[in-house]
This record gives structure tokens, sequence and C-alpha cells, in this order.
């Protein structure tokens, strides 16, 4: 079952199920198009993975790593499937990143790659909303990735067992396709990343892993409706405005 987090018509935050009919909570179904949908968690912090693409190590003229390269995006970061996003002022390229989010359902620490899958509460879709201006000219990426709703999640976070380990990772702007990929084409594993992530600090339930973005990130124009899909998920979909 995928679960979901909404604001039903009278303004009370529900949790309930995706499915096929709309969204079920209490013995009722919502027309997702009634509702609004909220990021699927409320993270204390997203660790996201620079690189963890061939493709897109080399569109963007980089080694290969020998070890995931880190990052971290904030709460404020944090925005929901369907909500409009502004782009930071007066910043030239600001790129779409889709990514496969691992939502983390335990606290944990020292989780070796045998036993880390027991830590994932399941999967969803990230964008990994980039202001490239600053992060080219900075070493700690604060301005280029913690900038206020730079992370769009959701819609909903899917059972590991939904997502197969060749699932499909897509993203389109404006109807068109954009990247083009899957998760077998990962650098890094979602074991060894847990497994990395945790030898150096504590994951929280409901923290989310951002596992990578493959090639073919491009910049974001005002008024472009942005969609990341995830096989086994479903489809994240968010407008960017510059204000």
């Amino acid at each position: 079952m995928r679960r979901v987090r909404f604001s039903d018509p009278a303004g009370s935050v529900r949790t309930g199920f995706w499915t096929d009919d709309g969204i079920e909570f209490g013995g009722r179904t919502y027309d997702p198009a009634e509702v609004d949908v909220l990021p699927p968690v409320e993270p204390s912090k997203i660790v996201c993975v620079g690189l963890n693409y061939a493709d897109h190590a080399e569109e963007e003229g980089m080694e290969l790593p020998d070890r995931p390269m880190l990052f971290l995006k904030p709460p404020n970061t944090v925005s929901g499937h369907g909500d409009t996003i502004s782009l930071p002022q007066g910043k030239e390229t600001v790129e779409w990143e889709a990514e496969l989010g691992v939502v983390i359902g335990e606290q944990c620490r020292n989780v070796p790659e045998s036993e880390a899958m027991d830590a994932v509460e399941g999967f969803t879709c990230l964008n990994d909303v980039s202001n490239r201006d600053d992060q080219r000219v900075e070493q700690n990426w604060v301005r280029g990735k913690a900038f206020d709703n730079a992370a769009p999640i959701g819609p909903v976070v899917a059972p590991t067992e939904a997502v197969p380990d060749d699932a499909g990772i897509e993203l389109r702007v404006n109807g068109e396709v954009r990247q083009d990929s899957g998760r077998d084409q990962f650098i890094f594993s979602v074991e060894e990343l847990i497994a990395e992530i945790t030898a150096y600090m504590t994951l929280e339930s409901g923290d989310v892993i951002s596992t990578g973005t493959p090639a073919g990130v491009g910049p974001i124009s005002d008024g472009d409706i942005v969609e990341v899909e995830v096989e086994g998920v479903g489809v994240l979909e968010n407008e960017f405005t510059r204000q």
C-alpha cells in the first residue's frame, strides 16, 4: 500500500493510502484533486548523494567517486506534490534532478549492508532542485542546494517490494522526457549508501536518502511543469515560477 499524507477538505491532516480508486482514509475515498497532498514524510534531514550515475558524472565532467559524495538538505527544503515552487530570485540556472528517495523507517546507526533494508520504510520520488549559479562557486553547497522548497518529495511512500531493483526513473518537463534511467544504474546501491551514511550519523525515522540523479539535468524556466516518476511509486509533479 502506498502511504500518503494529505489535508482533507476540512483542513485536517490525515495519513491514508493512495489506491487506483483514490486516497482512502477512515472508510472514505477522496479524489486526489479535492485534497492537498502533503510531503509524505517530515524529515529531520535529507542526505543526498552527489554522483551516483556514471553518465551524470560524465556530463558534469567529473571523475567517478571511490565513495559516495554526500551533502545535506535541511527541512526547509521540503515541499510536496502539486506545490508551486518559486525559483530563487536573481539566479540564472536552477536545474531539475530526478531521484529515488529512500525513506528511513527507524532510528539507526552503524548499519551493515546485510541489514540495511531492515531500516527502510519504503521509497518515494524526489526532485533535487539545484541552484547552479552558487553551487559552482561554493564548497559547502548551502546556497546551491539548501534554499527553500528545493526538495519536492512524494506523492507517496511505496513499500520496498513495490519498487523493483531495476525500477525506471524518469523526469519530464512539460510532458517531454529529459531524464530516463533506472535504479540498476547506481554506482552505489541503497544498501551501500545506508551503511556509509550511518557510519557517520544517526538516521531518524522519516529521514530521506536521495540517491543521486542520472544524466539529463537541465535548467528550469518560468511556468515549467516538472514530473518525476519512479516505477512502483508514482508521479511527483510541480510547477515552477519566477517571481
